[in-house]
C-alpha cells in the first residue's frame, strides 16, 4: 500500500478549497501552487518561496531536490523581475520550468509558484 503524507501550512485557502500545501507520495513531494504576501511581484515571489521552503523542509527536502517548477502570473511582463531571486534559490540545481500567464485566485496576487521535488530516499 502506498504511503501518503499530507503537509498543511494553515493557509487561508487550504480549508476553503480542500487541499494541503504539500503531499509526499510516489517518490515525490508535490507542493501546491503557492502565493505570497507583499506589495509587488518581487516581495510576493520571495514570500511564496519561503512558504514552499517550509513545506519542503517538513517533507525532508530542499530546493536542490526540486525537479519541476511552474510559475503562474497574471502579467508575464512581471516575471523578469523575479529571475534573479529564482536563479539564487535554485543555484546549481535548476529544475525544469514553465511560466504560464493566467488569472489567479485574487487580483492582489502577482505570482503563484508550484514545485515538485524528489522525496527523501527516492532515486
Amino acid at each position: 500500500m502506498a504511503r501518503i503524507t499530507r503537509i498543511s501550512s494553515g493557509g487561508e485557502f487550504e480549508k476553503k478549497v480542500g487541499y494541503c500545501r504539500a503531499v509526499v507520495a510516489g517518490g515525490f513531494v508535490h507542493v501546491a501552487g503557492t502565493v505570497g504576501q507583499g506589495a509587488d511581484v518581487v516581495s510576493q515571489c520571495r514570500s511564496a518561496l519561503d512558504i514552499i521552503a517550509n513545506a519542503m523542509e517538513e517533507a525532508g527536502v530542499g530546493f536542490s531536490d526540486v525537479v519541476r517548477v511552474n510559475y503562474y502570473l497574471p502579467d508575464r511582463r512581471e516575471f523578469e523581475a523575479c529571475w534573479p531571486i529564482l536563479a539564487e534559490v535554485f543555484g546549481d540545481n535548476p529544475p525544469a520550468a514553465t511560466m504560464i500567464e493566467c488569472g489567479l485566485i485574487d487580483p492582489k496576487y502577482r505570482i503563484e509558484i508550484e514545485v515538485t521535488a524528489l522525496a527523501p530516499g527516492a532515486s
